[in-house]
């Protein structure tokens, strides 16, 4: 599996980046909301409660790219949906956003069958599932391992830890949850240094096909909501399909902050705007270097 993030080859690389994402992310909300309107940043510094320079530093060393860049690249994702998916004219996407560019396609290995349907059914009871806290680019991942593989990541801000982990063992509440930050740690650098990371999709079969179709969106891109319930085989059922997104137990790795509403508004991501911002600003600069 490929990742959006330079290689990072030490856990220390993740905290560095998963403690500037914290003092970045209500930055990254407002950004996300205004992008459009392509805020200086003084302004943007100044609606965050940072100096310019220290808001630029912080920035930067997360993202890799200036404030400015980052906007720039979610400008170029927005302006490839309007001349691709709304056959929107060139002259157009460029009044609308001021960019357009190509992007590629990274793919994920998944295994589909980490606990049998009788585990499932039973709610996990006889079945041992590993969880730990691990930094992550996007702030503080809880992971979450059966037998075969990665079956959870989900995202917490401080003080949010316990509602984190209790949304992931609810869905296993009879299985044997046991911590071990290590292994997390071990599975935190697989997932995002570019080591292949066996994925576990466990759930309903509906859910699993949405699941699935949410890979179809290459990185650096987006698609609404109507495509991925198309690929997921029932066109026009928004609402079971938005459902399904909403339950996606894999963030980030399975790419639901890739679904956008058809006007290209970003909402509607369980862990935040912000780490929905985040997650596409950073593919959006990858795609841009790769054009």
């Amino acid at each position: 599996m490929s990742t959006i993030l330079k290689p990072v080859p030490t856990l220390a690389g993740l905290q560095a980046q998963s403690a500037d994402y914290q003092r970045m992310e209500k930055a990254l909300a407002w950004l996300a909301e205004r992008w459009r309107e392509r805020p200086s940043l003084d302004e943007a510094a100044e609606a965050v409660g940072l100096s310019p320079f220290h808001f630029q530093r912080v920035f930067t060393r997360w993202a890799g790219v200036s404030p400015k860049t980052f906007m720039a690249a979610l400008a170029h994702d927005e302006a490839r949906r309007l001349l691709i998916e709304e056959d929107a004219s060139v002259l157009d996407a460029a009044l609308d956003t001021g960019l357009s560019g190509p992007s590629r396609l990274h793919d994920l290995f998944i295994a589909q069958e980490g606990v049998t349907p009788g585990d499932a059914r039973r709610r996990g009871e006889g079945l041992e599932l590993t969880f730990g806290w691990a930094p992550t680019p996007f702030g503080k991942g809880l992971f979450v391992l059966a037998p075969r593989g990665l079956a959870g990541l989900s995202f917490a801000d401080e003080g949010q830890e316990e509602t984190a982990f209790a949304e992931a063992h609810a869905r296993f509440p009879a299985a044997r949850w046991v911590r071990d930050d290590t292994v997390a740690a071990e599975a935190a650098l697989g997932a995002f240094t570019g080591a292949p990371t066996p994925l576990v999709l466990i759930g309903p079969p509906f859910h699993v096909q949405v699941w699935k179709a949410l890979l179809r969106i290459p990185r650096g891109e987006t698609a609404s909501y109507a495509d991925v319930a198309a690929w997921a085989g029932k066109p026009g059922a928004f609402r079971a399909t938005g459902a399904a997104i909403g339950a996606n137990p894999l963030g980030f790795l399975i790419p639901c902050h890739r679904a956008i509403a058809k006007d290209g508004r970003l909402h509607g991501y369980h862990w935040g705007l912000g780490r929905k911002a985040a997650m596409l600003g950073m593919e959006a600069v990858e795609a841009a270097r790769a054009a």
